[in-house]
């Protein structure tokens, strides 16, 4: 698969039995979008999503923004997701799912993101996280800002 592919591409596993789908790309960023949908309530009472599938949006967004950063599909693996909620989503919203990569080291990379559902203001939740490619190295980033990320860990 191919960047490019990734508008008309439905997911498969686990992240496609979830809905999560792709929303939108820049040169440094990438959104993933995790529609409303019953089966995710998490709090019936409320209506809200249950934390589980937007942690699971935000582990795909972030390693997505690794290859959006790297031009390249590559196996890796999540070392260390964070996730600080700020409040719950709102009932019937869909949730965008924007990360960016910070740093292309070795075989480690790090990433931020925040997840929203309508204004990039008002957060839902902040994620860190960092992922690490199992064997060898990460190809070099080719984006013109690319040396300032490229340092050796």
């Amino acid at each position: 698969m191919t960047l490019d592919q990734l508008d008309v591409t439905s997911f498969g596993g686990h992240g496609g039995r979830l809905g999560i789908r792709f929303h939108a790309r820049g040169d440094d960023w990438i959104e993933l979008a995790l529609p409303y949908s019953p089966e995710l309530i998490g709090d019936e009472e409320s209506g809200v999503i249950a934390s589980g599938p937007i942690i699971a949006m935000m582990d795909m967004a972030t390693s997505f923004a690794i290859w959006n950063e790297i031009k390249v599909f590559v196996p890796q693996a999540t070392l260390d997701l964070r996730i600080d909620y700020l409040r719950p989503a709102r009932p019937e919203r869909t949730v965008i799912g924007r990360a960016e990569c910070l740093r292309v080291a070795r075989s480690i990379a790090f990433t931020r993101g925040i997840a929203h559902d309508g204004d990039l203001d008002d957060p839902v939740a902040h994620v860190a996280a960092t992922f690490m490619i199992p064997s060898g190295q990460y190809p070099r980033p080719t984006r013109a800002s690319a040396p300032a990320k490229e340092q050796q860990a």
